[in-house]
Order: structure tokens, then C-alpha cells, then sequence
């Protein structure tokens, strides 16, 4: 899709703190996932996503997916991306 990458992660593993050099859309399709984040004053904020929710990152937006038991997650990405 010119450019973008689309993959479906199933885990219970968290992955690590990142910043895309893109946008970056979460969808979580099963299960429940702890999304933390860093804002502008690098204060780390977390939400939690149930089944349905979608969590946007934006460019440079310091992040974490970390499942509570086992998720299945829609990432699009920019190719290329973490």
C-alpha cells in the first residue's frame, strides 16, 4: 500500500520503547493491551486498550505496546519502521 506496512501481531510479550520515524496506528483485535507513551514533557502516560480500541502515534511519539495476556494487534506502519 505504497509505503505502508500492515501486519497482525499475536502476543503476550511486550515489545520495546520505540519512536517511529512515521505514524503509527495500533488496533487491537482480541484481548486487551497496556499502551504507554511519552508526552511532550516526557511524562509517561498509559491507556488501556480493549478489544476494538485503536491507538494512534504520532511522529515521534515514544511508545510501548504491552499485552495483558495474549493480544492480536493491527499495526500499520510505515514501511520499513520498528
Amino acid at each position: 500500500m505504497g509505503g505502508v506496512t500492515t501486519r497482525l501481531h499475536w502476543s503476550d510479550q511486550p515489545y520495546k520503547w520505540h519512536i517511529n520515524d512515521g505514524e503509527e496506528v495500533f488496533a487491537v483485535l482480541a484481548g486487551r493491551v497496556e499502551m504507554r507513551f511519552r508526552d511532550n514533557s516526557g511524562t509517561e502516560q498509559r491507556t488501556l486498550l480493549e478489544t476494538g480500541d485503536v491507538f494512534f502515534a504520532s511522529v515521534g511519539t515514544e511508545h510501548v505496546a504491552i499485552p495483558v495476556g495474549e493480544a492480536r494487534i493491527l499495526v500499520v506502519e510505515r514501511e520499513g519502521s520498528i
